[in-house]
């Protein structure tokens, strides 16, 4: 049961948060995305803003990258952290697309 409700928020957090990441970077939110794929955007987003000269965006990097560490745990971790895991995970998701945006 735990791993379909992982599954169901990494879906959520996708929907959330795909189409602003994908914006950024001038890309269109891929539809049905595994959690792997979410991962991979935001690792890819990551990449783009940490590489521009923009402070904020430079920002907006480090909280996708702690993102990305959190969302990696939890694809891996016991059950009972995953919660946490993702909760850290949206987190640091909403404030990157805040800094950035």
């Amino acid at each position: 049961m735990a791993v379909t409700t992982s599954i169901d928020t990494f879906a959520a957090l996708s929907d959330c948060f795909a189409p602003d990441l994908a914006a950024l970077i001038g890309e269109q939110p891929q539809r049905g995305a595994t959690p792997n794929d979410f991962i991979d955007l935001v690792e890819e987003v990551r990449d783009v803003l940490g590489a521009s000269s923009l402070g904020n965006w430079q920002d907006a990097s480090e909280e996708l990258d702690s993102a990305v560490t959190y969302l990696t745990d939890a694809l891996t971790s016991p059950d009972g952290d995953q919660p946490s895991l993702l909760a850290w995970a949206r987190t640091h998701l909403h404030d990157a697309t805040a800094m950035a945006g």
